[in-house]
């Protein structure tokens, strides 16, 4: 039987290809995906991961491959992605492994939600694999584990994380305009100063001194950047979508 994997993506604007590159690579490897995102409407990309003129100013470099947007916006102008279940009404027994993927509002609507902490909690406890892309990886941060002192669910585990190198810390107004939105999925109006939250630092501080916080600052479509420590996968950012979703398939066919 095919494996099922539940994929979790937030509603505050996913980037595109963070989403997609896993989506399409578990698709194609034969696994039965179910989409679920916090409010149960379909994931939208933030408009600048459909840009593939855009430059991020951080390390110089363009991130979004033209052929990538192509497929990200037929994804989301498709019904693919159109009827997502939410994460409180996920079951984690019904699957076989939980991916989350990232975007900018995964801070803001995944980082600390209950819901999907308890499908977490319940894949941990029922040692299926967990996987994390970029800035969903807080959710793992912020997962205590009640029976480890309240240590985060990565204590003392190997897991990458975004590179503070890489943030958009200054003097930034940042919004969550997304592609495709519409006025009853219409995202999030907020700003913020760059990005809510300096990853590394909180991936360091909850490893603690036995686990190890990998931040390649030279991490690149050439050269992605993902740690397996089970039962977790994690990713750095968007140059290793495709790594991401490669090795978590390794992993799921070992199995």
């Amino acid at each position: 039987m095919a494996k099922k994997v539940l994929v979790c993506a937030t509603n505050y604007g996913v980037w595109g290809e963070e989403l997609q590159a896993p989506w399409d690579i578990l698709k194609k490897a034969g696994f039965e995906l179910t989409l679920t995102t916090p409010q149960g409407k379909k994931p939208l990309p933030l408009m600048v991961s459909v840009d593939s003129d855009f430059i991020d100013p951080i390390i110089n470099v363009a991130v979004n491959p033209p052929d990538v947007c192509k497929r990200i916006k037929e994804l989301t102008d498709g019904n693919e992605w159109a009827n997502p279940i939410k994460f409180k009404d996920a079951k984690m027994e019904d699957y076989d492994a939980l991916v989350l993927t990232g975007g900018l509002g995964a801070m803001i609507d995944m980082a600390n939600n209950y819901h999907l902490h308890q499908l977490i909690w319940k894949a941990y406890k029922s040692d299926k694999l967990i996987g994390a892309l970029c800035y969903s990886v807080t959710a793992l941060v912020f997962l205590r584990n009640p029976e480890n002192k309240r240590n985060a669910i990565i204590f003392g585990k190997k897991c990458a994380a975004h590179p503070a190198a890489w943030d958009f810390y200054g003097d930034f107004d940042f919004t969550y305009d997304l592609y495709g939105a519409t006025p009853d999925n219409k995202g999030t109006d907020v700003h913020t100063p760059g990005f809510l939250w300096p990853l590394e630092d909180l991936v360091r501080d909850a490893v603690g001194p036995n686990g190890e916080c990998i931040a390649k600052e030279k991490a690149s479509r050439e050269n992605p950047s993902v740690v397996y420590d089970w039962p977790f996968v994690t990713g750095t950012s968007v140059e290793s979508s495709i790594a991401y979703g490669n090795k978590i398939v390794e992993v799921l066919k070992s199995k």
